[in-house]
């Protein structure tokens, strides 16, 4: 058995851009099972620690999820909503180049909070590679991160934990904290298999309705005036009140450490499944499960993106893409709640101790 810390990490690097005073990191976690694969996220706060844990958890999605990746992740310390497309254009590509010694031998990148397409478009261009990077536009032969990979996964989680709960998926309630590519398309999901979606929430707040929330409409609204509490649909609160509303699931879908210990014992969900990377600590998963929350951690439920980014580096169309992470989340989920319900170990416990079987197996 592979212990915690013999996975890695393998490399870490730190590299710093004195022309914009930027730092940014890649973590190289684990490549048993092949080049370290994870994306690149730019936020004014990532840290070092950060990205190490963001790229452990790819390590055990990618042995979870039983595609030839190793676990890797990149953070940009810097604002990229105060840049213009040239100057971000710029620090991507910077980063691009630093990272060229690692690329595809020990790390492929891919798209993550604040990059998207065009950054990866940008990020291979540096790189004169177009393999070096997922999540690219389809000019590229890309199977972009916006058709919904991730969120298409989140939704499948939410509705093998609903339907292990015995709640019927026809009106349960559910509340997605975040409104960007990975909650967005979890709400068009779920509405789409009768799900009520009765509250959201973004950086402006949260907007609730007890009779649920029309994506269509939310959307336009979002990109009208760049956020869904201004939508009339519902009634606007505040942001931290997605956390406390009584409903059968609650999605996290947008930044880590969002559920700590000043508001786990509001927290009246039945189920989370978590859209984002590490929305909570571990310890704070072991409180909610004592009290009987089921919890599908993070690293099963958003694996839907790196499972499209394994099918885009194979070169499949984007039905076959769907029809994979279907499958694969399905086959994790079933192995998680099949182990839950004989032991009723914390999830986690259970969906790491998985991963590290098909590490040994490598």
């Amino acid at each position: 058995m592979i212990l915690g810390s013999e996975l890695g990490p393998e490399y870490i690097v730190k590299v710093y851009y004195p022309k914009k005073n930027i730092w940014g990191y890649c973590v190289i976690d684990n490549t048993v099972r092949g080049p370290g694969k994870g994306g690149i996220r730019m936020t004014p706060s990532v840290t070092e620690e950060e990205v190490f844990r963001l790229a452990r958890a790819m390590t055990l999605k990618n042995a979870l999820a039983d595609i030839p990746f190793g676990g890797a992740k990149s953070g940009i310390c810097c604002d990229p909503k105060r840049m213009t497309p040239k100057e971000k254009k710029e620090v991507i590509q910077w980063f691009a180049y630093a990272l060229k010694p690692f690329l595809m031998s020990k790390y492929i990148a891919g798209p993550d909070v604040n990059t998207t397409e065009q950054e990866m478009q940008w990020f291979v261009e540096a790189v004169k590679n177009r393999k070096a990077a997922t999540g690219k536009p389809k000019k590229l032969k890309g199977l972009p991160h916006e058709l919904g990979s991730t969120g298409y996964g989140v939704a499948i989680a939410a509705r093998e934990a609903l339907a292990f709960s015995n709640i019927p998926i026809q009106g349960a309630r559910v509340a997605i904290e975040g409104y960007g590519n990975v909650g967005t398309f979890v709400h068009k999901f779920l509405s789409e298999w009768g799900v009520l979606v009765v509250a959201v929430s973004d950086s402006r707040g949260t907007l609730y309705n007890a009779l649920g929330l029309p994506y269509k409409k939310l959307m336009m609204t979002k990109k009208r005036t760049g956020s869904v509490v201004n939508d009339p649909s519902g009634e606007k609160r505040a942001g931290g009140d997605i956390f406390e509303l009584d409903v059968d699931v609650l999605v996290p879908a947008a930044l880590p450490d969002v559920i700590t210990d000043e508001n786990a014992d509001r927290v009246k969900a039945s189920i989370i499944v978590q859209g984002a990377n590490i929305p909570m600590k571990e310890h704070i998963e072991e409180i909610l499960h004592r009290r009987g929350v089921l919890i599908v951690p993070d690293f099963v439920a958003n694996a839907g993106g790196v499972i499209s980014s394994y099918a885009e580096h194979k070169g499949m169309s984007e039905k076959k893409m769907f029809s994979l992470i279907d499958e694969k989340i399905g086959k994790s989920m079933a192995a998680l709640l099949a182990e839950l319900k004989r032991t009723n170990r914390v999830p986690r416990e259970i969906a790491n101790e998985l991963a590290l079987q098909r590490l040994t197996k490598k």
